[in-house]
């Protein structure tokens, strides 16, 4: 039985759709239904992910600058619970165990991202370099090697230096493209002899929206309308800085790869007849996506954007549109600035045509689109408010990226499902079956042509998980952050997804039903493991303070 989240869907319309409807659709041409039984390709690489924030703790150890995050998570009332990333799965201080747990799950890279504040504390290069910042991700680095896992780096994972963000503005301010830049550059002297593999940023989209425009995200500013805009028109210019850096200076000798990681949800139209709805849902995936990957692939924002802020800032009396643009000189700079893709996904949305009024007060990136976004109750839904599984929606994405950028090498950077539960259950059987159904729509992807090198499952680890603190986790290890000592403990999803990379894939349907029982099973010593080390902790809570005594003399 899928645990069922309490909590109403946000922002989003409950639509119930008769199943037959959504088995008939079929807008990229292909058929979604029956399991599909095969292996990847050979060299296929499979992976799973963390970020510094959200795994390091050690937040003010070792010479390391605040962040934007250390800043609003301890703001009362911004994060769930009021939880902080202070500690975390104390990351910082168990490289060799978790590179243990990533060589016993078997995985070819590891993704991670670097803390700019850890290695420039102000980020602003010319003040300081924290040399034990550096000395922590050559650890890292050096002891995944010597494992055979891939390093793969994200830059930027939302942590921006909290003296950016109060001296300038942070990505409000075209001044963050050279102080990334220069960030980046440190990190391919220092790191690139052993890493071939970067990502400029981990999905902007809620760097810009999130963070200046609904301000849930660090730094929490509401700037509706346009603070978006300016956030990612800086950040596709600091992307493409640093790609030509790398182009320029680093390939010659090092031989790497830089991309970006872009998130972006399905949008499927709620009535296949009904042209508006057609391009509501394209709408809704050029708004999410294609506003950073249209540029990166052509050199330009998505027509459909232009077109629809263009009018609504006409229709509020503005002068120019509140979507920035780009000279023709920026244009053929960004351009072509990406060597491979890294896609994140793990929902999908109905969509249909909705006209928002325009306005001074209504203005903002979400009435701009004109559409509505609608779930059908029938999709699972195991935790997050947000997080359906609907797993033909990946393959629907792959096809798209395909289709519109030309087929460019993929590395799908994050998958993988949360759950709110109260109690602990290592038994995570809805995570296994996420995990299937969602590697085989890849895996049909990759038969329809989508050209994707590897997967990496979100998250190596259960983690702090931004504002929603550690009530959702997405871990394939469980960390128990009530014991300050972090220990990790596999889920049932550790065994299913070790016996996947084993296959390279779903060799046939006995087989793959032996592992979710052989996993299910294991996992219930784990949780009289886990249980055990509660009630010692409980006794040892529970157990009578006694003071030293002192005989005075």
């Amino acid at each position: 039985m899928l645990p069922r989240s309490a909590s109403c869907v946000c922002h989003v319309f409950v639509l119930v759709l008769c199943l037959s409807s959504a088995e008939d659709f079929d807008w990229t041409k292909n058929e979604h239904g029956s399991f599909y039984y095969g292996t990847f390709p050979a060299g296929f690489s499979w992976g799973a992910g963390s970020s510094a924030y959200q795994t390091e703790g050690a937040w003010d150890k070792d010479g390391k600058g605040l962040s934007i995050w250390d800043v609003f998570s301890h703001k009362k009332g911004k994060i769930q619970q009021n939880d902080t990333g202070d500690s975390s799965c104390e990351g910082y201080h168990k490289v060799k165990d978790d590179v243990s747990l990533m060589k016993e799950l078997k995985l070819n890279h590891y993704r991670f991202s670097i803390s700019w504040p850890r290695l420039i504390p102000t980020g602003i290069k010319s003040d300081h370099i924290n040399e034990r910042g550096i000395q922590y991700y050559d650890e890292l680095i050096d002891h995944l090697l010597e494992n055979k896992i891939t390093p793969i780096v994200t830059l930027y994972h939302w942590d921006l230096p909290q003296v950016l963000q109060e001296k300038y503005g942070g990505w409000q301010n075209i001044s963050m493209v050279n102080h990334f830049n220069e960030f980046a550059n440190l990190c391919f002297e220092r790191f690139g002899n052993r890493v071939k593999y970067w990502m400029t940023f981990n999905n902007p989209w809620s760097v810009a929206v999130e963070g200046y425009e609904t301000g849930e995200h660090a730094p929490g500013l509401r700037l509706r309308g346009t603070g978006a805009y300016r956030a990612a028109h800086h950040i596709i210019k600091a992307h493409a800085k640093v790609w030509h850096t790398y182009d320029t200076q680093w390939r010659g000798k090092q031989k790497g790869l830089v991309g970006v990681s872009l998130s972006g949800d399905w949008g499927e139209p709620v009535d296949i007849s009904n042209q508006k709805d057609i391009e509501a849902a394209e709408r809704y995936v050029q708004f999410y996506l294609g506003w950073f990957a249209t540029p990166i692939f052509h050199g330009d924002y998505p027509q459909v954007m232009k077109d629809f802020v263009g009018r609504k800032s006409v229709q509020q009396g503005l002068g120019t549109s509140r979507l920035p643009t780009f000279s023709p000189q920026e244009k053929s700079y960004i351009k072509g600035t990406c060597d491979f893709l890294g896609i994140g996904h793990f929902t999908t949305r109905y969509i249909t045509q909705k006209n928002h009024p325009s306005g001074r007060s209504t203005s903002s990136y979400f009435t701009d689109r004109d559409l509505a976004e609608l779930v059908d109750p029938r999709w699972p839904d195991p935790g997050s408010e947000w997080l359906y599984s609907v797993p033909w929606g990946f393959r629907r994405l792959l096809n798209f990226v395909k289709s519109q950028y030309g087929n460019p090498m993929i590395y799908v950077t994050e998958n993988g499902v949360s759950e709110k539960m109260l109690c602990t259950e290592l038994c995570d059987e809805w995570r296994i079956l996420y995990y299937k159904d969602y590697i085989n729509e890849m895996l049909k992807a990759i038969k329809d042509g989508v050209n994707v090198k590897g997967y990496t499952a979100w998250s190596l680890l259960d983690k702090f998980e931004w504002d929603e603190g550690y009530s959702e986790r997405f871990g394939l290890y469980y960390v128990d952050f009530r014991n300050k000592n972090k220990p990790r403990y596999p889920k049932a999803s550790v065994q299913f997804y070790k016996r996947i990379i084993s296959s390279n894939g779903f060799p046939n349907q006995r087989e793959v039903e032996n592992w979710r029982r052989k996993a299910v099973e294991m996992c219930s010593s784990s949780n009289q493991l886990l249980a055990a080390a509660r009630r010692q902790s409980k006794e040892h809570a529970e157990m009578p303070k006694v003071w030293p005594v002192h005989d005075e003399v």
